[in-house]
């Protein structure tokens, strides 16, 4: 008798709740920025107009970069020293030429054996399986 007898104040009281908890879960909707997947980097180390590429996840590590093309990482001009010991971890592209959509990196030297593709001021974690040697700017679709 005692549960009849509150049991109208009871499921008055939960839809009350439950119409607060709405109200509030659409106010929040509107009052917080919407989740992405990939939030962009707040303060990657790369310089503008350069690709980056790391040792580590979440760009740290070590660091090569460079501002244009190079088919070896290991020989002059400009040179990685762990590309040949290391496996890329990360990459930003911090291109701003209006010539080239993104930079591809490539396993081999002379662009050979493709691994991916970055667009301009994109970035992220690779696999982390394979070291890179090679990458070049390029105009074509990239990721």
């Amino acid at each position: 008798m005692l549960v009849a007898r509150f049991m109208p104040q009871i499921l008055r009281n939960r839809s009350k709740a439950a119409a607060f908890a709405m109200s509030v879960a659409a106010v929040a909707s509107f009052a917080l920025p919407a989740s992405t997947a990939q939030a962009a980097p707040t303060a990657v180390d790369c310089d503008s107009g350069d690709v980056c590429f790391w040792t580590e996840r979440n760009f740290e590590g070590r660091k090569c970069s460079w501002n244009a093309a190079d088919m070896d990482w290991r020989s002059a001009p400009v040179t990685c020293s762990w590309s040949a010991t290391h496996n890329v971890k990360s990459v930003y592209n911090a291109g701003t030429s209006s010539r080239f959509t993104g930079v591809v990196y490539y396993k081999g030297a002379n662009g050979n054996d493709r691994a991916g593709c970055t667009r301009q001021q994109h970035g992220g974690n690779l696999a982390g399986t394979y070291k890179l040697r090679s990458h070049e700017w390029t105009t074509g679709r990239c990721g």
